[in-house]
């Protein structure tokens, strides 16, 4: 069997240019296909060469000379879809804004198993998993672990962050305000993706028993350095460290008549002992506290989450000591930090 096609000079460059450079490997064989018919080739030759039928050469043939190189470049591959596009986003819906319990299912998340059973409930379709599955693909939806965060919120959020604001955009020369907030140190490490030959899983040695000291720090607001205070061995979080590093704030910044001093709501720095030392250094110190369950209000969080990603996730330290000496090491190189303000920073005016 044979028969060619005849090509212009702009067809066969359109060809030549998918045939090169198209990531789809169905285009591409296309292409090569008529470029091989205008070539004059025999349809067996071809055939060989392509690893197709004569079938396949014979319907490329008949839609080209139907409607041109668009009406073959154009073809979808495989087979038409089946369904209608509100069934498919009518998936996605359920999918992305219900959970399998707003059905009667006992289960706290989706699969493509439990959507089947529910199509067929609900529209009387039947499909299988694996369409399914690649529904969700087609709609950019991609089966991974969820980020967590908190649930709760405070009412009292949006005053709270008012205030704050006020209190930064109005801070005297002769104030200062910093976030304060406490770190944990451990020495079992804190397991992080890495490096690591295909089919082979690194390894991080630990020490076995751990070892644990926490910091107490805080971030300058208007200029970026961090003051912190190492607790003692085996001190916790606990109203003492924070007190020991309001005494490290006073002598640090003692050039500023007064520190505003910016924490969270753990009990321990509203305690009797907190109240007893501010009765005392008030004229010093003031502690403002941030919206409940805020993190993200924060600015040093951001500071402490690069200290684990850098430092502290598979480290290799023999000692707590060692790894001590690693962090602050690490914090006087990276002095001054970026002070992320979002949460801070004015809305422009409408």
């Amino acid at each position: 069997m044979d028969g060619t096609i005849p090509l212009r000079s702009s067809e066969r460059k359109t060809l030549l240019a998918h045939y090169r450079r198209n990531p789809d490997p169905a285009v591409r064989l296309r292409a090569h296909l008529l470029l091989l018919l205008a070539g004059g080739y025999p349809w067996a030759m071809i055939a060989a060469v392509l690893f197709c039928s004569t079938r396949t050469i014979a319907r490329w043939k008949r839609r080209f000379e139907q409607g041109g190189v668009p009406a073959v470049l154009g073809e979808r591959r495989g087979r038409r879809a089946r369904f209608a596009a509100w069934l498919v986003q009518l998936v996605v819906g359920w999918v992305t804004q219900c959970s399998p319990r707003d059905f009667g299912f006992l289960r706290s998340r989706w699969c493509c198993g439990v959507v089947v059973v529910l199509l067929a409930e609900v529209s009387h379709v039947r499909v299988s998993p694996e369409t399914v599955r690649r529904w969700l693909h087609r709609e950019n939806l991609v089966w991974r672990r969820p980020r967590p965060v908190l649930g709760p919120t405070d009412p009292q959020r949006p005053a709270k962050l008012r205030k704050l604001r006020k209190l930064l955009r109005n801070l005297p020369a002769d104030e200062i305000a910093v976030f304060q907030d406490e770190v944990d140190v451990n020495l079992n490490p804190k397991i992080g993706s890495m490096w690591m030959p295909r089919g082979e899983q690194a390894e991080v040695p630990t020490p076995g028993t751990n070892e644990k000291r926490y910091l107490a720090g805080s971030l300058n607001w208007r200029t970026g350095d961090v003051v912190v205070t190492e607790g003692l061995p085996r001190e916790g979080r606990n109203a003492a460290l924070f007190l020991r590093h309001l005494d490290d704030l006073r002598y640090h910044l003692r050039r500023y008549h007064k520190i505003h001093v910016i924490c969270d709501n753990a009990k321990f720095h509203d305690c009797r002992a907190v109240q007893a030392y501010l009765r005392r250094w008030g004229q010093r110190i003031e502690l403002h506290f941030l919206p409940t369950y805020s993190p993200e209000a924060n600015p040093i969080e951001r500071i402490w989450w690069h200290l684990h990603e850098e430092i502290t996730r598979n480290h290799r330290c023999g000692s707590l000591d060692e790894l001590l000496d690693l962090v602050f090491d690490w914090l006087e190189q990276r002095r001054p930090f970026l002070v992320e303000d979002q949460t801070y920073r004015l809305k422009p005016a409408a």
